[in-house]
């Protein structure tokens, strides 16, 4: 029934299983477990508090309310008394010619396949009939409980189709079978469309009707249980709904007690049941392309499926890929894995456009919505988000996890995350430690297992960042609104962990959701040869739209001779793995807060801050002008008598020395202590500054060299240049966007151009290592151009209003012009100056 009028009715797959049972689980049902039958009190659960009980408001809502309920029953009764009916309609001509020279059943037959159809029928019929006319005319007097508690007690018919259920489709499959006339008609029945819907005919299967009584039940219990709680207690109504509810709930508790021996369809080859332990969306490598899967683990099996395209309004059904039972699954160790087809990795940039290119379609969202846009507008945006972020969720997993069946197939599936792989090893491996026996499915055993995966699965959706509304045609359960997550910068310092059973090499890595995937952000350095190792790092790390983060605690592995043919890189062990919900209330305090996370027996302490994006992308001038940080460009290279500041130089030099190569340079936050200390030694101009530099972390050097850019009182091609840059790269004439582009640097003051081109070459050699360091052109663009470009005023105007503004118009901008110099042949400070006479130097 259509509650709130946004429930699809919950329904079984065609064909999807054998046996009945009749739904009483929580999820569907708060209370109407058979458990509570036991309690003794055997009576309905009491109207909630509020709601149609204490004064004449609260009447009137649940009157409401009692409407809405009514009438949304209403209307799926109707389709379910067409169904009854498109059931029927064959049963006369099957009996008229049962007994001709020709017949197409036995009278047998139809009696076993239809049998109490009829009389259901006419039980709903009556209820209906009886019932539409008191909601039409609706008013506060209306009384409705003796039609519920007569349906109620009309349950035993029920009980004779249940039971007689299972031999029906028996049946009905055998006849279809041997009769081609029968399959014909059973394959495609005609549902008459409701009366103000504009479809006037649906196909359903035979199979598939059979099963909406069984269906039914459930859905009038639940419908009793919501009215009782908008029904006050001295309604006439409440003794007669409370009755009503009592029959059903003990009819359903008899149902199932005499179901349960033989639910087991779904059997293991030992006898036990089959339970589902874990399933989700994985990214699978299949004949060199990616495709999306739905993985489902059970107590004995490894199945592999993908969800069939169905015609709007059919109901879903998934199609086993393959599955392999857990008996013969083994993890083939990196080394002895057959090398395989190399796997395209998609760069890193297009990842990161195609992030710009949703921020912007959010954004226009919200820009619609805030104007009352068409929805037709909305929608399609919306389609094109989701379809971007299908995208996303296919090509940005690169972490390999291979499964192999000991009789032959190897499969493989790619990853985003460390700690999903090592989840799906954990809870294999632990399901391996029973006794395990290997065995076949026959087809039939097969597609009842598939089948059943429909109703098990606990992961209903995609997990991109759309929320519901955002037209997700092909998953049609409903989950609940995502919240938006956290944008901004979450400090993090992992401080220390202890419960390791014998020294190791031991780091963490942090890891955060990112548009509906798992990202590593930051590393800790690895503690040598301990139990108890002392970090102390501090990392800065970016939150995109993030709701949790993790943390994963290795063992490193230096041994050259376990190489993942996969990609390539040594396997290290995973010690334990954690994870904390990201709480916007909790985290938006400026306090540092401090947590221990359990793993394996392991506890890792971190302490977390979070600071939002407008707050962190502030340039603040420093307060002393005797320093570097926060002080005028002109000032320092005035001081030093330098034309490029010495931290730059300094921090330009021991990168090119020793992080060249280092993979994801300038991307991979530093360690921040690291950086902090740095940045004292260079604004008290210590003497130490050369030996610290030396022994100090490259990713922490990088971060330095940014902080500078970032603290810059104003940007290196400062505010008053800003506009005009804006504008420049939006030319589309090539010679145009050259010609204002070239004239705009000559317009820079002489220390900020010859800082400009001094880092600007330096990022060209570092780009030149990308098949090592994985950084090109764009990354690095995408990670300097808003550093150099963002001006100094605009956030404290707070126009960061949107989270997706974080890749704003204006960070894509940004980007976009320090690419564009980056793609430039090399551009000479000389050059440059000889051509300023035959401009004007007005911008």
């Amino acid at each position: 029934y259509d509650a709130e009028g946004n429930e699809e009715p919950k329904a079984l797959p065609e064909g999807s299983e054998t046996m009945p049972y009749i739904d009483e689980s929580p999820t569907m049902s708060p209370q109407l477990s058979a458990r509570g039958q036991e309690s003794g009190d055997g009576v309905s659960p009491t109207p909630t508090d509020g709601l149609g009980t204490g004064g004449e408001r609260d009447a009137g809502k649940g009157l409401e309310m009692r409407k809405l309920v009514l009438s949304g029953f209403l209307a799926s009764e109707e389709i379910y008394i067409n169904q009854l009916e498109a059931l029927l309609l064959p049963m006369k001509p099957l009996k008229a010619t049962a007994t001709t020279s020709q017949p197409v059943l036995t009278l047998q037959q139809i009696e076993t396949i239809f049998y109490k159809i009829q009389d259901i029928y006419e039980i709903h019929k009556e209820f209906y009939d009886s019932l539409c006319p008191k909601v039409q005319q609706w008013d506060s007097n209306v009384t409705m409980g003796h039609l519920f508690q007569k349906l109620a007690s009309q349950l035993g018919v029920y009980k004779a189709f249940v039971d007689n259920y299972k031999i029906a489709l028996e049946t009905a499959e055998k006849c279809s079978q041997s009769n081609y006339q029968f399959q014909k008609i059973s394959e495609e029945l005609k549902v008459k469309g409701p009366k103000d819907s504009k479809e006037s005919h649906t196909s359903v299967t035979m199979e598939a009707l059979l099963y909406k009584p069984i269906d039914r039940v459930t859905r009038s219990t639940l419908v009793l249980h919501d009215l009782l709680k908008h029904t006050p207690a001295d309604h006439p109504d409440y003794p007669l709904l409370q009755d009503a509810l009592r029959i059903s709930q003990n009819f359903l508790s008899s149902i199932n007690e005499d179901i349960d021996p033989r639910r087991t369809a779904v059997t293991t080859p030992k006898g036990e049941t089959r339970q589902l332990v874990k399933d989700g969306f994985l990214v699978e490598l299949s004949e060199g392309s990616r495709k999306l899967r739905h993985v489902f683990l059970f107590t004995d099996v490894l199945l592999c499926a993908k969800l069939k395209k169905t015609a709007v309004g059919k109901h879903q059904q998934y199609d086993c890929k393959w599955y392999v039972p857990l008996a013969d699954l083994v993890f083939p160790s990196p080394e002895e894995s057959e090398h395989c087809p190399q796997v395209h990795v998609i760069p890193d940039h297009e990842l990161e456009d195609m992030k710009m290119k949703i921020s912007a379609i959010k954004s226009e969202v919200q820009k619609e919505k805030a104007n009352k846009g068409q929805s037709r507008a909305i929608e399609r945006l919306k389609k094109k988000m989701f379809e971007n972020e299908f995208w996303l969720l296919l090509n940005s997993p690169a972490i390999p996890f291979r499964i192999h069946n000991r009789n032959g197939k190897s499969y493989l599936f790619l990853l985003s995350s460390d700690y999903e792989r090592s989840e799906w090893r954990e809870a294999i491996q632990k399901l391996q430690k029973k006794d395990l026996q290997a065995f076949v499915l026959s087809s039939v055993e097969l597609q009842v297992l598939t089948g059943s995966c429909f109703k098990l699965r606990t992961v209903h959706n995609i997990p991109v960042t759309s929320n519901k509304d955002a037209g997700v045609q092909h998953v049609h359960v409903l989950c609940p609104q995502r919240s938006p997550g956290i944008y901004g910068f979450l400090h993090v310092i992992v401080h220390s962990a202890k419960g390791f059973k014998q020294s190791a090499n031991l780091y963490c890595t942090l890891e955060v959701d990112s548009f509906g995937y798992f990202v590593s952000k930051a590393k800790t350095r690895v503690f040598r040869d301990t139990t108890e190792p002392q970090w102390n790092e501090e990392f800065e790390i970016e939150l995109e739209g993030s709701q949790s983060l993790r943390i994963l605690c290795y063992e490193k592995c230096y041994d050259k001779t376990k190489l993942n043919k996969d990609n390539n890189e040594i396997v290290d062990k995973i010690m334990g793995k954690g994870q904390i919900q990201l709480d916007p209330q909790a985290v938006q305090t400026k306090n540092w807060h401090m947590d221990v996370i359990e793993m394996n027996g392991i506890k890792v302490e971190f302490s977390m801050k979070f600071t939002s994006r407008d707050m962190s992308l502030k340039r603040t001038p420093s307060k002393k002008q005797t320093g570097v940080f926060g002080v005028k460009i002109s000032v320092v290279t005035k001081r030093e008598r330098s034309k490029v500041p010495y931290i730059v130089r300094q921090c330009i030099e021991e990168v090119e020395k020793r992080g060249i190569e280092e993979v994801g340079i300038y991307r991979i936050s530093g360690v921040a202590t690291d950086i902090q200390a740095l940045k004292a030694v260079f604004d008290a101009n210590n003497k130490d500054i050369l030996v610290m530099l030396s022994d100090m972390d490259i990713n922490a050097i990088a971060g330095t060299l940014k902080l500078y850019f970032r603290e810059l009182p104003e940007p290196l091609l400062t505010d008053r240049l800003y506009p005009a840059f804006m504008e420049g790269i939006a030319l589309s004439d090539p010679a145009a966007k050259e010609n204002c582009m070239m004239h705009l640097l000559r317009s820079l003051p002489d220390p900020n151009l010859i800082t400009f081109l001094f880092l600007l070459e330096h990022l060209k050699r570092v780009a030149e290592k990308e098949p090592i360091n994985k950084m090109s052109l764009h990354n690095l663009a995408t990670v300097f151009g808003p550093t150099l470009l963002r001006p100094s005023e605009g956030e404290s105007k707070g126009h960061l209003t949107l989270a997706s503004d974080i890749w704003s118009h204006d960070v894509m901008a940004q980007v976009q012009v320090l690419l564009y110099y980056l793609q430039h042949p090399p551009i000479s400070f000389t050059e440059l100056k000889r051509n300023t006479l035959y401009f004007s130097t007005d911008v």
